[in-house]
């Protein structure tokens, strides 16, 4: 039977600290650089997430105002308006899946569970117009757009420019 009260039997019971778990879920295991997407691939996914992000904006502005006629004319729903903010978003978003491929050689879990916290936390400024008084049907429309940038994003990146399953080829 072995000693609970000795320091190594404590040590060898320990559960794992949360930053543990957290690395071990998300498989942190810093391959730096060698399951990166290839370039070209990139940044044919992050054109494409950006055009097709900017596309679904424009479709779900089209179907609010036919749904919510009071909407048309909303100040958010000029394509200057919300491509200015939907084009740095999204070239961001595009950016980070190559750092995530830096720290996680399997980094799709980390990617999608970053993009559920990024799209959420892109809400609060919905939030703040609705609680300032502008249409609910207008803010609803603005949150559809939101879930459609993740929605298009999202697979663009991933599958478009998927990580590297192996070390990259010596070069020279």
């Amino acid at each position: 039977m072995s000693d609970w009260s000795s320091p190594q039997s404590a040590k060898a019971q320990a559960r794992p600290s949360l930053p543990q778990r957290a690395a071990a879920y998300f498989s942190i295991d810093l391959p730096w650089g060698k399951r990166q997407p290839a370039l070209g691939r990139f940044l044919t996914g992050a054109a494409v997430s950006v055009i097709a992000s900017l596309a679904a904006c424009a479709v779900i502005v089209a179907v609010g105002t036919a749904i919510f006629p009071a909407t048309a004319g909303y100040e958010h729903f000029r394509f200057l308006d919300y491509a200015k903010l939907t084009v740095p978003g999204v070239v961001a978003a595009s950016l980070a899946w190559p750092m995530v491929t830096l720290l996680s050689s399997r980094a799709l879990r980390l990617f999608a569970w970053l993009t559920v916290a990024v799209t959420v936390g892109g809400m609060a400024p919905d939030a703040w117009i609705l609680l300032r008084g502008d249409s609910p049907d207008a803010v609803l429309v603005l949150v559809a757009m939101h879930l459609a940038l993740a929605a298009v994003t999202f697979p663009a990146l991933v599958f478009l420019a998927p990580q590297r399953h192996g070390p990259r080829a010596s070069q020279g």
